[in-house]
């Protein structure tokens, strides 16, 4: 960053960039996933209880800012980092989702220059998990929740969860769906045999976006977004590879009996962020397909961090107008966040 004119346009600091996945652990959270039997478990459980990712993900305070001015964001979004609650048995997760989301609250009123939050949901109690999400969006001041596409062996677009999409319709809240570990059938069919390489690609590298993907489809072909029209999703990884496919997929809107186009419901419904994958190409493709009102920003801390202003430095590079820039940025999550009813 500079003090005169920068690459966006702008004058010094004036681009203000809000991260949207941007993730943090909670210590009783973090045992709970740990006693859980290591068939449930998230391969993501090692990361965020080891080493300098574990101290970055239970961090709240300067270390947390200080990696956020050097990568040039300016606001974190906070959200409990994978599989949230969702692995957990029922009671254990109820209780897990009012602790964390009042100590995400807690640590957005600590810095409300720095961080805003979305809630945890307890998937495996539906019901309550809608009441949480109504009481952290109008009591605790939270801007809507990170969900994961799978409660144990269940998808996301089961009915029993649709009181989740019901209370965020309501309350125009968004949600997050985030990548999740495919189930252990998956990565015994598709991923083993490969050593750690396996484990890469059954993840981080291929096996999360997937998952995410087919989730995603999963609920628009449900027909969860012709029941609430309102209903508001967020994706990153630049559509979790579905939006690459988007063209081939959109016959199976109407197999599926769909009142729109597939690509209708992207760009009534569906938002784009690109989790810390800084590609002016994938920017440009999503540009085409879904258009800029319906992109906004995120780095994946701390999976992915770009030093030395890199988050920043995406955008001030990218081949767009000043206004395009802005509302990437955080205009339109501002434009998403104000129409959240409180």
């Amino acid at each position: 960053m500079t003090d005169s004119h920068d690459a966006s346009g702008l004058e010094g600091d004036a681009l203000r960039l809000v991260g949207l996945e941007e993730h943090i652990v909670v210590p009783d959270v973090l045992a709970a996933w740990k006693a859980l039997d290591p068939v449930l478990q998230d391969f993501a459980v090692k990361p965020a209880s080891e080493g300098t990712m574990a101290r970055q993900l239970a961090d709240l305070g300067d270390r947390r800012v200080a990696d956020m001015t050097e990568t040039g964001l300016d606001v974190q979004v906070l959200s409990m980092s994978t599989p949230g609650l969702q692995s957990l048995d029922r009671d254990a997760a109820v209780i897990l989702q009012q602790e964390t989301n009042e100590l995400i609250a807690e640590a957005v009123r600590s810095r409300p220059d720095r961080y805003q939050g979305l809630a945890t949901l307890a998937t495996p109690a539906p019901e309550k998990a809608a009441r949480e999400l109504e009481r952290a969006v109008t009591e605790l001041g939270l801007d809507g929740a990170m969900l994961f596409g799978r409660t144990r062996d269940e998808n996301i677009d089961d009915p029993r969860f649709w009181p989740i999409f019901e209370a965020a319709s309501a309350l125009h809240a968004p949600l997050y769906l985030h990548p999740q570990t495919p189930s252990p059938s998956v990565r015994e069919a598709y991923y083993s045999g490969l050593g750690p390489a396996g484990v890469a690609l059954g993840t981080h590298r291929l096996g999360w976006h997937y998952e995410t993907g087919v989730q995603l489809l999963r609920l628009i072909l449900a027909g969860v977004f012709d029941r609430f029209p309102d209903l508001q999703v967020v994706v990153g990884h630049w559509g979790e590879s579905v939006l690459f496919y988007l063209e081939r997929l959109a016959p199976v809107a109407a197999i599926a009996g769909l009142e729109r186009p597939l690509v209708e419901y992207f760009r009534n419904n569906i938002w784009l962020t690109p989790s810390g994958m800084f590609s002016q190409r994938y920017l440009r493709w999503a540009i085409d397909l879904v258009g800029v009102d319906r992109i906004m920003f995120a780095t994946d801390y701390p999976f992915e961090f770009a030093p030395s202003g890199g988050a920043r430095r995406f955008l001030q590079e990218a081949d767009l107008s000043d206004a395009d820039r802005v509302n990437i940025a955080s205009g339109n999550w501002e434009r998403l966040r104000a129409d959240i009813r409180r």
